[in-house]
């Protein structure tokens, strides 16, 4: 499974979670145990507009833990991992590295994760 990942792009991301608990019901992940979560970049004060106004930015970014094995059941039997399949905001992409990769590389704002192999 090494040779396929997770690309996140958490510009589009809105915290929901969605993914962290369809991944602890698809695993079973007990309290305090995840396969995915969303972490917190933020509120942090931007002014980029040159005319002194405020602007706030929160980045929301779900980060795959060390328990993720990128659904390999689900994958083994052609389904996409659990969250991808229920991200809400459709920014998280499963696929071989190679490909993401080359993804990412067109884009800022985005995570390529994949697992030891």
């Amino acid at each position: 499974m090494a040779e396929y990942g997770l690309l996140i792009d958490y510009e589009y991301c809105t915290g929901c979670e969605t993914c962290v608990v369809a991944c602890k019901e698809e695993h079973g992940f007990p309290v305090g145990k995840w396969g995915i979560r969303v972490l917190d970049d933020g509120p942090w004060q931007k002014d980029d507009s040159g005319e002194g106004g405020n602007c706030f930015n929160w980045n929301k970014i779900p980060v795959p833990t060390d328990l993720c094995d990128l659904c390999a059941g689900r994958v083994a039997a052609g389904k996409e991992p659990t969250c991808v399949h229920h991200c809400q905001a459709f920014c998280m992409r499963f696929g071989a590295i190679e490909e993401l990769a080359a993804e990412l590389a067109g884009k800022p704002k985005q995570v390529l994760w994949a697992p030891c192999a």
